[in-house]
C-alpha cells in the first residue's frame, strides 16, 4: 500500500505541537496536555503509534476522536495504529498464528483485546477468528473508521510529519506506506532534509550510547526532531511533546511521567566515563548475582557494570536486561529529580529527561 500524504495548516495564533508513541496511556497524554496547556488555539499532531502496549489504548483512541471534535488535532498512522484495522478487514498476514503471537506478547495491553473485552467477545482463542472480526467490526465501526482514515505523512509549512520516517521528501505518495511507519534506526540511515522531519517510532534513548537520556533529539544539521520519550515501553520513558516553531530553530519541549519528585539536598558529580545497556543490545552474562543488584557482564562490548536483579531476564540459554547504566546524575542542592527506582544504594532517577544514578539526601515534596 502506498503512503497517504496530507497538507495540514498551521493555527492562526497558538502554537504547534507534536507528541508520539503514547502507547494506550491516556493518563499521560491528559497530563502532558494539561502541563503544556494546550488550548482551542493550538495545533496537535499525534506522531503515530497512539494505541497498543499501553493499558488503556481504547479510551485513548476515544479520547482522541473526541478532541478532534474540540479542538485541531492531526494523527497520523503508525505502525501499531493499523493492527487492529488490518486484523478486522482482512489485511494480509494477520492470521491465526499472527493472533496467537498478539495475545502471547500484549494480552489485556491489545487494542483487540480490550475491544473484544468491552463487547463481550472471546478474544482468549484463535480459532473462530472471523467472528471476532465481525463482531468487532460491528460494535467499534466509529473507532475502526478514524483508524482507518489516518495518513501516513503530513505535511506543513517547514515540517513533515511522518511515524518511522522518509528518504527524501521526493514523490512521497509513492513510498510504501509500511516502510514510512516502521523505519528501525532513522537517525542512524544518513539522511538529510531541507526543512525540519518530524518523527517517533524509535526512542531517542537508543540513539543516545552513553548517557540515557529521554528528551527530544534535535539534529540542527539534518534537520531531524525525533521525539519518542519511550512512554510504556522503559521504566524511565516520559511522553514528549515538541513545540514547533513556526520559524527557526526555538524549540521548546514538554514532558510527562508519573514518576515521584524530591528534591535533592546534596551535590554530586557526573560519572566521567558512563555505560549503558539499551533493550536493542542487551544481551549480559551474570559475573556474580545478589539479591538487589547483580554485577553483569555485556557481551557485546565487554562492560561491567551493576543492574537491578529485577531488571534480568533469562530466555533459554540467553540474559539480558531492561535498560540499565552506571551513569551518576549532575545534582546541585535544590535541584528536582523524579524517582524511577528506590535502592539500597541510592535512586535511579531522572533531571530534564536524563536518567542516572543518586546517591545524596533527599526531601520529600
Amino acid at each position: 500500500m502506498k503512503a497517504v500524504v496530507h497538507d495540514i495548516d498551521l493555527p492562526a495564533r497558538g502554537r504547534l505541537l507534536a507528541v508520539s508513541d503514547v502507547h494506550g496511556n491516556l493518563p499521560w497524554l491528559r497530563g502532558l496536555l494539561e502541563r503544556a496547556r494546550f488550548s482551542s488555539e493550538d495545533a496537535l499532531v499525534l506522531v503515530g503509534d497512539l494505541v497498543e502496549k499501553g493499558p488503556e489504548s481504547l479510551a485513548t483512541l476515544r479520547y482522541v476522536i473526541d478532541l478532534s471534535r474540540t479542538h485541531t488535532v492531526y494523527t497520523l498512522c503508525g505502525n501499531c495504529d493499523n493492527l487492529a484495522v488490518d486484523f478486522v478487514y482482512g489485511g494480509s498476514g494477520l492470521n491465526r498464528d499472527f493472533y496467537r503471537y498478539y495475545l502471547r506478547v500484549w494480552g489485556e495491553r491489545a487494542l483487540i483485546v480490550q475491544m473484544a473485552r468491552e463487547a463481550g467477545l472471546p478474544a482468549e482463542s484463535p480459532e473462530d477468528l472471523p467472528a471476532l472480526r465481525a463482531g468487532l467490526a460491528g460494535a467499534f465501526a466509529p473507532e475502526l473508521q478514524f483508524l482507518r482514515g489516518l495518513p501516513t505523512i503530513l505535511t506543513a509549512p517547514n515540517y513533515v510529519f511522518v511515524h518511522g520516517g522518509v528518504p527524501s521528501y521526493r514523490h512521497m505518495e509513492a513510498l510504501d506506506a509500511w516502510k514510512c511507519m516502521k523505519n528501525d534506526n532513522f537517525l542512524g540511515q544518513g539522511h538529510a532534509f531541507p526543512y525540519y522531519c518530524v518523527v517517533g517510532h524509535w526512542p531517542v534513548s537508543l540513539y543516545r550510547a552513553g548517557v540515557p537520556c529521554c528528551a527530544p533529539l534535535i539534529d540542527r544539521d539534518r534537520k531531524i526532531a525525533s521525539i519518542d520519550g519511550g512512554c510504556v515501553l522503559q521504566a524511565d520513558g516520559q511522553l514528549n511533546a515538541l513545540v514547533l516553531p513556526r520559524a527557526g530553530e526555538d524549540f521548546s519541549w514538554y514532558a510527562y511521567d508519573d514518576c515521584p519528585v524530591v528534591r535533592a539536598l546534596d551535590a554530586q558529580e557526573a560519572s566521567p566515563d558512563p555505560f549503558t545497556i539499551h533493550w536493542s543490545d542487551h544481551d549480559v552474562e551474570v559475573l556474580e548475582r545478589g539479591e538487589e543488584f547483580s554485577r553483569c557482564r555485556h557481551l557485546s562490548t565487554g562492560r561491567t557494570l551493576w543492574v537491578l536483579t529485577k531488571y534480568l531476564r533469562r530466555q533459554g540459554n540467553r540474559t539480558w536486561c531492561r535498560d540499565s547504566t552506571d551513569y551518576r546524575l549532575p545534582v546541585r542542592p535544590g535541584d528536582l529529580l523524579s524517582v524511577v527506582e528506590e535502592t539500597s544504594r541510592g535512586v535511579l532517577a531522572k533531571k530534564n529527561g536524563y536518567t542516572g544514578w543518586y546517591a545524596g539526601r533527599l526531601e520529600a515534596l
